[in-house]
């Protein structure tokens, strides 16, 4: 009997994972020890399920004692996510350091800058209140580019949101983004004087279609799961024995003080159903066939691979190179 596209689909993101494991454990090796000459890694470890299978990864790869994670909390960010990622490092018996953001990011201007923006739109914002930003605009009904909306609550539990105009948007998250990169400071710096390599943690979703920041986030000596679709590594979680309650945790920016995932912010779907339209466009699979499973029209799968064609734009851009009037000759 000929297979669906869904049964296809399934079963190319179906994933060996002890031998998965293995090839990316050599392919880390041989970075570190033939390409990078460095003698360990550094992995920043947030509480959620990419940088908790990175760690778990590294620590096979590399055993226990060749890597460091690095807890850096600031002051949005939530207790729990602490508390999970310092029981990963226990579990996987990785040494720890812990960098507490809050005062260098308040020496570099990060909440101030931020909350003058916000200020713009709700004047009263002050302490005590709590935001995020969120989509305004759903990639499968609407054709137009991102619009967002803040969302803020007040001390007294109100919830208030407004459009946000380009310029509230920019500096918003020119200021928050700051976060990224003043963690991605500390992973350096730590790794220079171990002589260790950083390791970044975006999965495929997020390298292909560029939610990270660029010099942030997006930085690192070694991608080991930036080919794995997000249902897959949440496969390698269970395969490594990633704790439960960072299984369990639904993909998240780790950047506002209100709970947000990546799937309001960024993608505008769950992140299953991205996998699956993000295969299907990269296999040539049918847009009727790539919908039905999800219950979107033809239509709606077309308007939601436009999106990620301009995804991928954005992604390549931050990803290349710094402009060169002309090559240089680096051998």
């Amino acid at each position: 009997m000929e297979r669906s596209h869904v049964d296809v689909l399934d079963q190319d993101l179906a994933l060996d994972c002890e031998d998965e494991t293995r090839r990316i454990a050599r392919a880390m090796r041989a970075a570190l020890s033939q390409r990078l000459r460095r003698r360990g890694v550094v992995v920043g470890i947030s509480g959620g399920v990419d940088s908790a299978v990175c760690a778990a990864l590294a620590a096979r790869a590399l055993g226990a004692g060749r890597v460091l994670g690095l807890l850096m909390p600031e002051r949005d960010c939530p207790p729990d996510a602490f508390e999970r990622a310092q029981a990963l490092c226990r579990a996987l018996g990785i040494a720890y350091e812990v960098e507490e953001l809050t005062a260098p990011l308040e020496a570099a201007g990060c909440y101030r800058r931020r909350d003058a923006a916000i200020r713009e739109l709700f004047p009263d914002y002050g302490a005590g209140w709590r935001q995020k930003i969120v989509l305004a605009t759903n990639p499968v009904e609407d054709e137009r580019l991102s619009q967002f909306d803040l969302v803020v609550r007040t001390p007294e539990g109100e919830e208030r949101r407004a459009r946000m105009p380009a310029a509230v948007y920019l500096q918003v998250t020119a200021a928050t983004n700051m976060k990224q990169r003043m963690r991605k400071l500390m992973e350096y710096q730590h790794a220079e004087r171990l002589n260790y390599a950083v390791l970044g943690t975006p999965n495929r979703l997020e390298y292909e279609l560029g939610f990270f920041v660029r010099g942030g986030d997006g930085l690192a000596d070694i991608k080991p799961i930036a080919h794995l679709y997000k249902s897959q590594v949440y496969a390698l979680a269970g395969h490594l024995g990633v704790p439960n309650e960072i299984r369990r945790q639904p993909p998240s920016t780790d950047t506002y003080s209100l709970d947000q995932t990546q799937e309001e912010f960024y993608f505008g779907l769950p992140w299953h159903a991205m996998d699956r339209l993000l295969w299907a466009l990269s296999n040539g699979v049918a847009a009727a066939d790539a919908g039905r499973p999800l219950r979107l029209s033809a239509e709606q799968v077309q308007r939601a691979w436009n999106d990620i064609r301009r995804k991928r734009v954005a992604a390549a851009r931050n990803l290349a190179d710094a402009a060169l009037v002309e090559p240089v000759a680096l051998s």
